[in-house]
């Protein structure tokens, strides 16, 4: 966006527009995927919310087309929450973090094709490489909504909730979220849920919107190095969850919860810290994303199962709506802010994360202080 002229508040905008956009799609996403099924709304708002973003993306060339991908692909919040209930309706509880450490591990593989948009970005330069890029995206992501709706098949809570929605108006179906409002409130587990996955929700944001942003303007790597950086975060992010979360993960969350905070703040900080010039530049970045990979992972990994693990399996599409809503609604202030703050230093939309994991920190430690029993 900033290689086109955006800048970094215009970018900020664009990420709030995007979080806006979700929080009103997560609303209708429960209803929506009670009536389609979980396997058939993932597969038609995959491809809306995916692939025509990918094609907007391509032929960008000012701050309104980024503004309607943004609006677009704030529709990924239907089969976010219809591939949630996919994979987790039919799964042993018992299963459910092992399972999501796995996925976010696919996911992380992925980055090993950025070598390939190093050697574009070093012979076309950023944009021209983006729009090839962008294209390519399209088929791949085509791609895999065709595979995950012929390799998958209906839960059986979702045949349920079909067959009950049958006949049932899409209004009717939404005027429900009452209910699933109070069920949310009345739930200590799922409150404390909802808090992690919102601050993580907003340091994500802020350090996938920013990080390009402060490692090009402000410590001045050349563009064709910048994806060698997320190549590494993954490798790190990879180990630490096959290698380290497993180990953590035996009791409660407590502990792999706090040692993501902790992590995640000391690679925030280091990031903040590192010297504009010099060679001790690209060594303190690595330090900073070995932190960032095992924070980021485990504290993405970590928020997802604490929802899982805390959502009544009959109500979970409906109660993961509400839950993505307000998640959205906290967190989309949050671009347009960081892009303020960005506008004065590049360094402040990172204190601010650093505020947030602090705050997550105590919040954790907090819940699972020992809750006295009246006699």
């Amino acid at each position: 966006m900033l290689a086109i002229g955006l800048n970094d508040s215009q970018v900020g905008l664009v990420a709030t527009i995007f979080i806006l956009s979700q929080a009103v799609f997560a609303f209708l996403s429960g209803p929506i995927i009670d009536k389609l099924g979980r396997r058939n709304a993932t597969a038609i708002f995959d491809f809306i919310a995916w692939s025509i973003p990918c094609l907007i993306w391509w032929r960008a060339t000012n701050i309104w087309f980024f503004i309607a991908a943004a609006i677009v692909s704030g529709i990924n919040m239907i089969p976010h929450n219809s591939w949630d209930c996919l994979w987790i309706e039919d799964t042993e509880k018992s299963q459910i973090t092992k399972i999501n450490s796995l996925i976010i591990i696919g996911g992380q593989l992925s980055i090993l094709f950025a070598p390939i948009s190093a050697i574009l970005f070093s012979r076309l330069t950023l944009v021209p490489a983006l729009r090839i890029l962008y294209f390519n995206a399209f088929f791949i992501m085509t791609l895999k909504v065709l595979l995950v709706y012929f390799l998958s098949r209906e839960t059986e809570m979702g045949k349920i909730r079909m067959e009950e929605s049958r006949g049932k108006s899409f209004f009717s179906l939404a005027a429900g979220y009452g209910g699933g409002l109070k069920t949310t409130l009345k739930c200590r587990g799922t409150i404390f849920a909802l808090v992690i996955t919102a601050l993580v929700g907003i340091v994500a944001l802020i350090n996938t919107t920013f990080w390009q942003v402060i490692v090009s303007r402000k410590l001045l790597v050349p563009d064709y190095l910048l994806p060698m950086f997320p190549i590494f975060r993954s490798f790190i992010a990879i180990a630490f969850l096959f290698v380290v979360v497993p180990r953590l993960t035996m009791g409660t969350l407590k502990l792999p919860l706090l040692t993501g905070f902790i992590c995640y703040f000391v690679g925030q900080t280091i990031l903040i810290l590192t010297p504009v010039d010099g060679s001790m530049k690209y060594i303190m970045l690595f330090i900073s994303l070995v932190f960032d990979g095992f924070g980021l992972g485990s504290l993405l990994m970590l928020s997802k199962s604490l929802v899982a693990l805390n959502v009544d399996p009959e109500e979970r599409a409906r109660v993961q709506a509400i839950l993505n809503m307000i998640v959205m609604a906290i967190t989309s202030p949050f671009g347009w802010i960081a892009g303020i703050l960005s506008g004065f230093s590049r360094n402040f939309p990172f204190v601010l994360n650093l505020c947030l994991l602090v705050l997550g920190f105590f919040i954790t430690v907090v819940y699972y202080l020992p809750v006295s029993k009246k006699r």
